[in-house]
């Protein structure tokens, strides 16, 4: 007699084994599907053929992309993330990286240009000085870290979509892509939405001073309504794209959307 895999009354076995996984980091993400149980408890909530970690990781990353496409399909573009007054904001803001301060990147602002790529009308090279003379805006928001904490802050610059509109960019475009300075090639994809979204900034101030080496200078994308991974610091470039270039952590199995 053929065994019957195993079924939880009332519950939808795709949306549990969504919802567990998602909260995973990524070394946990990885010890689920390491071992044998592990494996069959994939196979037992989702009656699929989980057989190795090999067919695993390919359905959790199945599992990864319906999660992105439900976090954007409820994501509203209006809904804006919680402000705070100055007296709420975290001293010191912790520095965050998966390196030391050491060894983040020490860049010059006479050298440095954002370069702008792909489907916009102007792809000039942009200084820091002309970033700064644009009208800014400061923001006192929230960071929530994938590894469950959160601080609270004041950022001050230029409002993406500001910005994609000054260069022509195409808004019809699925992504903005960027690239920063951080060793191992750091990269980071933003839906359009969220780079529309109007709290969604070009960094150039912490707490009304120029943004400091720890922060990301000279420019970092801070995303408030996303994870803290999804605010990419040390940015050299953005390209604006329909395709899906990946990033450094959505690379290793982390959602791409990761709303906050």
């Amino acid at each position: 007699m053929a065994k019957r895999p195993f079924l939880i009354p009332g519950v939808d076995k795709r949306l549990l084994i969504k919802d567990s996984i998602k909260t995973m980091p990524d070394v946990t993400r990885r010890r689920f599907i390491a071992g044998g149980a592990s494996l069959g408890a994939l196979t037992l909530l989702t009656g699929c053929d989980v057989v190795d970690s090999s067919s695993a990781e390919e359905m959790l990353k199945s599992v990864s992309k319906f999660n992105d496409a439900v976090q954007a399909f409820i994501f509203n573009p209006d809904a804006l993330a919680p402000t705070f007054p100055e007296s709420a904001i975290t001293k010191p803001f912790p520095f965050n990286a998966y390196y030391d301060l050491d060894d983040a990147p020490d860049i010059s602002a006479a050298d440095w240009k954002l370069e702008v790529r792909g489907l916009v009308d102007n792809k000039k090279s942009w200084t820091l000085d002309e970033l700064h003379k644009l009208p800014q805006v400061t923001q006192i928001t929230r960071h929530i870290c994938v590894e469950g904490w959160s601080a609270i802050g004041s950022w001050t610059g230029t409002p993406l979509r500001d910005f994609l509109k000054l260069i022509g960019a195409d808004t019809r475009a699925k992504y903005v892509w960027f690239q920063c300075a951080d060793k191992d090639g750091y990269n980071s994809p933003l839906d359009m939405r969220s780079a529309l979204h109007p709290q969604t900034q070009m960094t150039f101030k912490y707490a009304n001073e120029i943004l400091p080496r720890a922060y990301g200078f000279p420019m970092k994308i801070r995303v408030p309504t996303k994870l803290g991974f999804k605010n990419p610091k040390y940015v050299v470039s953005m390209e604006v794209t329909n395709d899906y270039k990946g990033g450094y952590w959505e690379d290793q199995g982390y959602n791409s959307f990761s709303g906050s």
